[in-house]
């Protein structure tokens, strides 16, 4: 059987998130280099209001 080989490649973010990653562990768990709490004051600054008014 082959082994797959893990592939590295750096996606395009916004410059507050240069560095931030995103890996699923042996557990199948995500792994990432920011906290969540980082995240989602992040993802507040920067969508608008009306887009969550329209998901309610």
């Amino acid at each position: 059987m082959v082994k797959k080989v893990k592939k590295t490649e750096i996606a395009e973010v916004h410059k507050e998130l240069k560095g931030f990653s995103v890996e699923i562990n042996s557990f199948g768990e995500i792994e990432t280099s920011y906290s969540i709490e980082h995240l989602n004051d992040f993802l507040n600054k920067h969508s608008d209001s009306s887009e969550k008014q329209e998901e309610e």
